[in-house]
């Protein structure tokens, strides 16, 4: 339960129970307003805030942690096209462009504004579709058109390039992409050799 609500239940002022709990009034405020999260106090904080208040620790996390449940965690991007190109390996590409079609996961990502990923799928579509000669999906069409501001390189070849203080990998690797990530400004040249 939220605190303030608590506070006007029990017709408590922040400043009585800062009084009460011990923990500074600017804690208290920030804690209220929404400035510092409840999750983030020290343990020893949330449980004098629970103890003047009478109610468990849990019962102030409740809201907190069903809002948590309901968030989607993003992985890095890296972590992401492996996810993608080993659930084309395990799952065969027609099977993968099926799932993924139906599943309506590249507009789903694309307007949470997950630009990076949402283009990255739509390039792995549009890739497996030309290698099996299955026509294109003409719902994206829209993306399509939409290009990353600035290049995307797999991780590997960044840090290569940076060890070796010579960008010119970086540059050949440009040349020798696959079409559909490049129209979108993603460097990908395997995405079928993955472990």
């Amino acid at each position: 339960m939220e605190i303030n609500e608590l506070l006007s239940r029990k017709g408590m002022s922040k400043y009585r129970l800062s009084k009460e709990s011990g923990v500074a009034q600017t804690t208290i405020m920030d804690i209220c307003s929404g400035k510092a999260r409840i999750e983030k106090c020290a343990g020893d904080t949330l449980y004098r805030i629970a103890k003047a208040l009478e109610v468990s620790m849990e019962s102030l996390l409740e809201e907190r942690m069903k809002e948590d449940e309901h968030m989607e965690h993003r992985a890095s991007f890296e972590v992401f096209k492996s996810n993608v190109c080993h659930a084309v390996k395990d799952k065969g590409d027609i099977d993968f462009l099926i799932d993924t079609l139906e599943s309506d996961e590249i507009r789903r990502l694309y307007n949470k504004q997950w630009y990076p990923e949402a283009l990255y799928l739509l390039a792995m579509v549009d890739y497996l579709s030309r290698e099996n000669g299955v026509p294109l999906c003409t719902k994206y069409s829209d993306i399509r058109n939409c290009k990353l501001k600035n290049a995307i390189y797999p991780a590997s070849l960044v840090l290569s390039a940076a060890a070796m203080r010579n960008q010119q990998s970086l540059e050949e690797s440009r040349k020798t992409a696959i079409p559909e990530f490049m129209r979108h400004n993603i460097v990908e040249n395997e995405v079928r050799n993955v472990i």
